[in-house]
């Protein structure tokens, strides 16, 4: 069972996920990083950029996912070197740290709260996030074109897309990509039709939106709605 709140940290989601005896489903690209706890470890997923699976059978998990673009000034490590992948947070900070991180969370009642203070802490600790960079992800999931969203901000195409690596982990074409196919999930999952929903999510067309559903999700609309992602 998956369960999600608003963190206290500003743009960020805190979750958890328990067991359910049922097929483990492909996390989806979202544009976003996590900072994990699951069976004894601490672990940071990657920006997505393709359907995640997780290996293995299913288990306790709980997260806090950063608002995109944050997640790189408080782990210290550039988004597009975790592209993909998910890394234990021993190999991004010092060993004796995340221990005495594992050990903390290992005693708290409640994993997840627990995650969420280290994450607060660590927000104090680092430079607060970009505002450029929130107001760049703010146009994009508007629908704003790239070129349109560069110029508004008043930063070079070449640059932003230097700075998108840094913090999302590609450019920003895919990141506009990846918060399309989310707007329109957001619109599809409350039953509006396919064809409307392409248009409003700003799709040419239902077959544009079905390409890109294949392409980001793994696998066609009408089955990552019943229940495949």
């Amino acid at each position: 069972m998956y369960t999600e709140r608003v963190s206290r940290l500003t743009g960020a989601v805190v979750w958890t996920k328990r067991p359910t005896g049922t097929a483990v489903r492909p996390v989806l690209p979202d544009g976003c990083m996590d900072l994990l706890w699951s069976e004894g470890r601490l672990l940071v997923a990657g920006p997505d950029t393709r359907p995640y699976a997780p290996e293995g059978p299913d288990r306790s998990w709980a997260g806090i996912r950063f608002f995109p673009g944050t997640a790189p000034a408080l782990l210290g490590v550039p988004a597009h070197e975790l592209r993909d992948l998910r890394a234990d947070l021993a190999d991004l900070w010092p060993a004796a740290r995340v221990r005495r991180l594992c050990d903390r969370i290992a005693a708290a009642p409640d994993p997840a709260r627990a995650l969420e203070d280290i994450a607060l802490e660590r927000a104090a600790e680092a430079e607060a996030p970009d505002p450029l960079l929130r107001r760049l992800v703010e146009c994009l999931d508007e629908g704003r074109p790239v070129s349109a969203t560069a110029a508004e901000l008043g930063v070079g195409e070449r640059r932003l897309h230097r700075r998108c690596l840094t913090a999302f982990g590609y450019g920003p074409k895919t990141l506009a990509r990846i918060l399309r196919l989310r707007r329109a999930l957001a619109l599809a999952r409350a039953g509006t039709p396919y064809a409307e929903t392409a248009i409003r999510a700003g799709y040419a067309d239902q077959p544009h939106l079905a390409r890109e559903v294949r392409r980001l999700a793994g696998m066609p609309l009408g089955e990552l709605l019943a229940g495949g992602g």
